[in-house]
């Protein structure tokens, strides 16, 4: 991190005289006193508990000061709010560093997407991204302030739970160009209704300069909320970019697009990935990066865990895991995907499906619509495991034979959720395919490792 002390305590208007401690160059910041190191500077933030009780304990580690919202004994910097500090000491590092930003955010795709980007461009430029999941008014700054000084390019993933989220965040970082992968139900139950969760990510554009590349799904949900001043380009089949000729196998994809001359082929399931790769190219395209080394880069795509990967179960059965998080696009995307991957010789096909979270009052409604995509001719057998699906397991139970729809509710008390892994494990068969999907919270990972023997 390339700045002193009182470079930030200008910066950020300390109200307190700085100048009486050293003019030290400060290594990086961190919002975690266990991770202070040697000549770091630490952030007490408010959470559950308040990062100024763990002060002490990050100048036992090695801080050389500290951000405070009262005055303490420690070198300090003295401001109203240490957050609000924090983001825009990330605003100024990235204008001071001349990184160019690129933005992605969408109801899906975008953590993928944001990965493909990144592993194109750094074929050609020092580019970092989002770690993990830090995609929100802590992840971005916190991500920002630990990009390596070198940097060239940065691909930020933006994360919303409420309208004003991604404005905040697209404010902050002023990204050259951004992406919406897809306006789906992810947090409907703050939302409300798919047209606030479109605005929300519109609000992308709210940060971006005159002139800049947005890049947005064909969907007419976006219409409403499209920006003057920015180049707009739309994605999709009957839109400006999209993908040709796919061809789906039970591991990679192979597709082509209306402006690269040759086939990309990736080491990832999924038809779906095929836009994300399609939007992740052209972004290269735009930054200068060559046809030979996109193609590379996505043959040799290195994705962020627990997205769609296939797996092998300790019993030799396929396990095709996407069990991070849920909404009802993204249930229906994998269905179709792992529907449509031919079955094994002499095996069958199994699913489990677990609750998808936030969806609010249309919760209910939004499983039961899973039903369509649930097909007894292709599917063998189907394991639900939650509250809200409750009733797609009913509607299941009555479009598959007898003995081939189990429900498990989510109680602790019936131990439930070791009931449904015994099943599980007595249904599945070495020549299976299985698929999980569910939300993060639903544990479905602990079922994965499981088959796996872990």
């Amino acid at each position: 991190m390339k700045l002193t002390l009182h470079e930030i305590a200008r910066l950020v208007g300390a109200k307190n005289d700085v100048t009486v401690y050293d003019d030290v160059k400060l290594k990086k910041i961190e919002f975690d006193s266990r991770l202070i190191a040697e000549g770091d500077i630490f952030l007490p933030l408010k959470g559950e508990r308040d990062g100024h009780d763990f002060m002490e304990k990050a100048f036992e580690n090695g801080a050389s000061a500290t951000f405070s919202e009262k005055e303490v004994t420690f070198p300090h910097i003295l401001v109203e709010d240490c957050l609000k500090a924090f983001q825009v000491l990330a605003a100024y590092y990235l204008d001071k560093m001349q990184v160019e930003v690129v933005a992605v955010t969408g109801s899906n795709g975008k953590t993928t997407t944001k990965d493909m980007i990144h592993d194109i461009l750094a074929t050609t430029y020092k580019t970092y991204k989002t770690q993990g999941n830090y995609n929100n008014e802590i992840g971005l700054p916190y991500t920002v302030l630990h990009m390596p000084e070198d940097t060239e390019k940065i691909v930020l993933e933006m994360g919303q739970d409420h309208l004003g989220d991604i404005k905040l965040l697209s404010e902050l970082a002023k990204p050259s160009i951004g992406v919406v992968t897809l306006i789906g139900e992810a947090h409907l139950e703050f939302f409300g209704t798919r047209e606030k969760i479109a605005e929300g990510k519109m609000q992308l554009a709210d940060g971006m300069p005159s002139g800049a590349t947005l890049l947005l799904p064909e969907d007419t949900i976006v219409d409403a909320y499209l920006p003057d001043g920015l180049t707009i380009h739309r994605f999709g089949d009957k839109a400006e970019l999209k993908v040709l000729n796919l061809v789906e196998e039970k591991e990679s994809l192979t597709f082509e697009t209306n402006f690269m001359s040759s086939a990309i082929t990736l080491p990832v399931p999924g038809k779906y990935n095929a836009t994300n790769a399609m939007v992740a190219a052209y972004v290269g395209k735009l930054l200068g990066v060559t046809e030979e080394n996109i193609i590379l880069a996505l043959s040799q795509l290195n994705l962020t865990r627990n997205r769609t990967e296939w797996k092998k179960a300790a019993n030799g059965a396929d396990i095709l895991s996407d069990v991070y998080n849920a909404n009802p696009t993204a249930m229906r995307l994998i269905l179709e995907t792992f529907s449509s991957i031919p079955a094994n010789p002499n095996g069958k096909k199994l699913a489990v499906l677990a609750d998808m979270k936030e969806l609010g009052e249309q919760s209910v409604t939004l499983h039961n619509q899973m039903v369509m995509s649930l097909n007894p001719e292709i599917i063998d057998t189907v394991i639900f495991y939650g509250e809200d699906i409750a009733e797609l397991a009913q509607l299941a139970s009555q479009m598959f034979p007898i003995g081939h729809v189990y429900y498990f509710k989510k109680t602790a008390e019936e131990n439930q959720f070791d009931l449904m892994v015994t099943k599980i494990t007595e249904l599945l068969q070495p020549n299976d395919q299985i698929l999980l999907k569910g939300s993060n919270s639903m544990q479905l990972s602990q079922v994965v490792q499981v088959l796996e023997g872990v």
